[in-house]
């Protein structure tokens, strides 16, 4: 099961839609999806690592502007905005996200946006807590440019040796890499 479905990642990370597609899933995660853009992105850098700094970049971009899209939604839709936090777990949000925004206010965002928490929940509760548009783009540009250039560089620089070891136990990554996953969502939906 793995191994197909590791075959398939690949085969779109080499194939010529595979940049819109990175955009097209960078862009969605920011402001609705619930897939981060990384499942797209370390395939294709390590598929390509001449081109990593550019995927970063792609990866960068179509999630600052989702992240806007997710803010106009915060902030002008707010009923939609409750309710996509809502299906991510955080149904009372809006009073937990106001009281970190009142309380540590741009650290919120710096220090979500390098995390593996949604980038969706941040973007949406800034809108919501009417937070400052312009520092909120800063600190988007800041956050999301600096996971994905360092997790480019990752993979650019040792991904090569670390793709030989994936491929040997491709089960057991995979394995570790749902049971990573479960934890994750768990713990987010518990903090």
């Amino acid at each position: 099961m793995f191994r197909k479905l590791y075959d398939w990642v690949f085969a779109l990370a080499r194939s010529k839609h595979a940049t819109p597609a990175l955009a097209v899933v960078s862009f969605a995660e920011s402001s609705f999806f619930p897939i981060p853009p990384d499942v797209m992105l370390a395939p294709m850098v390590l598929a390509r690592p001449d081109r990593a700094y550019f995927y970063a970049a792609v990866c960068t971009l179509a999630s600052v502007l989702g992240g806007i899209l997710g803010y106009f939604i915060g902030f002008h839709l707010a009923g939609v905005g409750e309710w996509l936090l809502h299906l991510a777990g955080h149904a009372g949000g809006q009073a937990e996200f106001q009281h970190w925004f009142d309380r540590w206010g741009l650290w919120v965002i710096l220090i979500k946006g390098l995390t593996p928490i949604p980038y969706k929940l941040v973007t949406i509760a800034s809108g919501l807590a009417h937070f400052s548009f312009p520092i909120f783009v800063a600190a988007s540009i800041a956050t999301r440019g600096a996971r994905f250039f360092i997790e480019a560089w990752v993979l650019k620089t040792w991904g090569p040796a670390m793709l030989a070891v994936v491929e040997k136990r491709l089960a057991l990554w995979g394995t570790l890499f749902v049971v990573v996953l479960v934890g994750a969502i768990v713990a987010v939906r518990f903090l």
